[in-house]
């Protein structure tokens, strides 16, 4: 008897390279129950201009880097095409897709290449979750997975290879005979009793991603699944109260060090990386006890460089320590804005004060440090994104990133730009380092964009170069010579 075949198709915004653990996840279930599994990657495809990590480095937020001494290098043949073979000659009993907001478009493109082949299609990920009924009223969709996708997808599959009604998979919505099965939220897995991701379904050159300026052979390895946290920019909180309205507990989870230190032992060896990426929202979000178990049994058994994420407030004295004896290569904090009252509006609380602790406690370790700062909220002016500068300028990072502010769907931001008149409600999202899609009187967008050009060298460069900094703001002839000139100063005194 054949097999039942599964193609995952991950749409991607070109070169982002960091391997996350979606679409992994997914193959290890399916693969366990002895379902056949081959991946559709667009990340390698030239699909833009310029890459994520290329407008970075031309923002001066990355090193410059070179993939190419690692062998990663653009596919230039033409994605649709592409899909178009891999599906003919693979023939697929289901294509899976999972979608974000900025990558739902290119995934429909690219399944309505095939549709005529008849091929059972289901959309799943963040943007499905929170924008159901558009995704499951698609023409080129058959059924969507919201929230976790391992045991539903699973489930589906199995479902479909006996012949059996579909119709009642719990996490799944399914259109049938003109009608659309909406079915409840299933509990969440159990995090400490799941299969190791399966990265082997990416090509070589998928492992290999720049960290400022050096390019690593790295894996992701999640430690947690959700957030404690409630930030209105992010969807954690409404995927929180997704599961609470359900009747179902256990939306945040951690695992525990013993199991965290059994799989990254594993897929070193599995994958030969040199770099491990921690995949959680928070990395101190987890117990005192818990962070001291986790980083005294990696430090005794690993020692691998690392690279993480937490919030200024979970940094203590001790937890830094911590991390220098994991051997942690990279720290990266959220500021996100430098006015205390309107931070404590998007729901993230802590105090400037906070934060400069944090960042003096980091100083004096080690470790280098990313700022990220977000310009362009919903209600924000030129006056208040330069408390953002200002706080900066009071803290010393390594490197500064300033990202677009992005209403994705499921954040309580996106409702109040649609309420505030900011948003256009069929406005396509297009990353965090574009452009704003925010139309707001006080803060154009094109202000913003050249405040988040400009932000590290209002940060770094004295206060006597901000007249020329302001001139750096402009997308013209003079505003580009100038952005040129200072960025060369920056290149030269602090990269």
């Amino acid at each position: 008897m054949n097999k039942f075949k599964v193609l995952l198709v991950y749409p991607n915004l070109q070169m982002v390279n960091l391997l996350l653990s979606n679409i992994p996840i997914l193959s290890a279930y399916l693969k366990e129950s002895g379902i056949d599994v081959r991946l559709f990657d667009a990340t390698m495809y030239k699909t833009a201009e310029k890459s994520i990590d290329e407008i970075r480095v031309e923002n001066l937020q990355l090193r410059p880097f070179n993939l190419k001494e690692k062998g990663v290098e653009y596919n230039d043949a033409n994605i649709f095409e592409d899909f178009k073979i891999v599906v003919e000659e693979y023939k697929p009993d289901l294509i899976g897709v999972s979608a974000t907001d900025d990558t739902y478009d290119q995934g429909i493109d690219l399944v309505s290449h095939i549709r005529d082949k008849g091929i059972f299609t289901i959309v799943g990920g963040v943007y499905p979750t929170f924008s159901p009924d558009k995704v499951i009223n698609d023409e080129n969709v058959d059924a969507i997975c919201m929230a976790e996708g391992e045991e539903a997808l699973v489930e589906l599959c199995n479902k479909l290879m006996a012949n059996d009604d579909i119709t009642g998979v719990k996490n799944i919505w399914v259109k049938k005979h003109g009608k659309i099965y909406k079915n409840e939220t299933r509990k969440p897995i159990s995090l400490n009793e799941s299969l190791f991701e399966d990265f082997s379904i990416f090509e070589e050159n998928r492992f290999f991603r720049p960290m400022q300026g050096k390019v690593y052979r790295m894996i992701p390895v999640t430690i947690d699944r959700g957030c404690p946290y409630k930030c209105d920019f992010c969807a954690a909180p409404l995927k929180r109260k997704m599961y609470k309205d359900a009747g179902v507990s256990g939306y945040y989870r951690v695992k525990s060090p013993a199991r965290i230190i059994e799989e990254v032992k594993c897929q070193i060896e599995r994958y030969k990386a040199d770099y491990i990426y921690f995949n959680s929202e928070t990395f101190f979000a987890r117990g005192q006890e818990s962070i001291e178990e986790f980083g005294r049994e990696y430090a005794a058994k690993i020692g691998l460089p690392f690279w993480c994420q937490t919030r200024p407030e979970t940094i203590t004295e001790r937890r830094v320590k911590i991390l220098e004896d994991m051997n942690c290569d990279r720290v990266s904090i959220g500021l996100e804005h430098g006015n205390e009252e309107f931070r404590k509006k998007l729901n993230k609380p802590f105090t400037n004060e906070q934060a400069i602790n944090a960042f003096k406690i980091l100083e004096k370790s080690r470790i280098p440090v990313t700022v990220h700062n977000i310009i362009g909220f919903p209600g924000e002016t030129r006056e208040l994104a330069f408390d953002t500068i200002r706080l900066n300028r009071q803290i010393e990072a390594d490197s500064i990133t300033a990202l677009f502010f992005v209403p994705y769907t499921g954040t309580p931001l996106r409702q109040l730009c649609l309420e505030k008149g900011y948003l256009d409600p069929n406005a396509k999202t297009n990353g965090v380092v574009k452009s704003s899609i925010l139309n707001m009187p006080n803060f154009p967008p094109d202000a913003i964009k050249g405040l988040v050009r400009t932000f590290p060298l209002y940060v770094k460069l004295p206060e006597s170069y901000f007249d020329k900094i302001e001139i750096a703001e402009q997308h013209n002839k003079e505003g580009d010579g100038m952005y040129a000139e200072l960025r060369k100063i920056y290149y030269e005194d602090y990269f």
